[in-house]
């Protein structure tokens, strides 16, 4: 096994734990983590500015802004399973689920997601029951 460890370092393949030098916390580690364009919940306006990419195995924090004009939602669980949540944040409250399927604000207000972007694909965050371009946003995961 030793050979076999330091014969795939010599050709340049790099074991699981070395391969991103991301240190104990693994994807979770700072160095791993970058901001996702913000969405925006406003009635009549775009939720982002175009589509969005993301990286497979980078981690992602996305702030949901919603300024209070309607009850608004956001679905998209084709995304949604894509992803690996680490926690949602509201008011300075710190949830861990297992999953979302969706949101919704009833009011003005930030939600905050961190989470571990997984599954390459196509995909979109839209508000529910919507038919307007700006409605959607386009999610690629590369």
């Amino acid at each position: 096994m030793k050979y076999l460890l330091g014969a795939a370092t010599a050709i340049g393949l790099a074991t699981s734990a070395g391969a991103h030098d991301l240190g104990f916390a693994g994807l979770l580690s700072s160095t791993n983590m970058e901001e996702m364009p913000e969405i925006t919940l406003s009635v009549g306006k775009p939720l982002a500015d175009g589509p969005i990419t993301l990286k497979s195995g980078t981690g992602y924090e996305v702030e949901i802004v919603s300024d209070g004009t309607g009850e608004l939602g956001l679905e998209g669980p084709g995304f949604f399973r894509a992803i690996w949540i680490n926690e949602v944040v509201i008011n300075d409250l710190e949830v861990r689920p297992l999953g979302l399927d969706s949101v919704e604000f009833d009011d003005e207000g930030t939600m905050e997601i961190e989470f571990i972007a997984i599954k390459p694909g196509r995909y979109f965050l839209r508000v529910p029951g919507s038919t307007g371009e700006g409605q959607r946003v386009e999610i690629t995961i590369q």
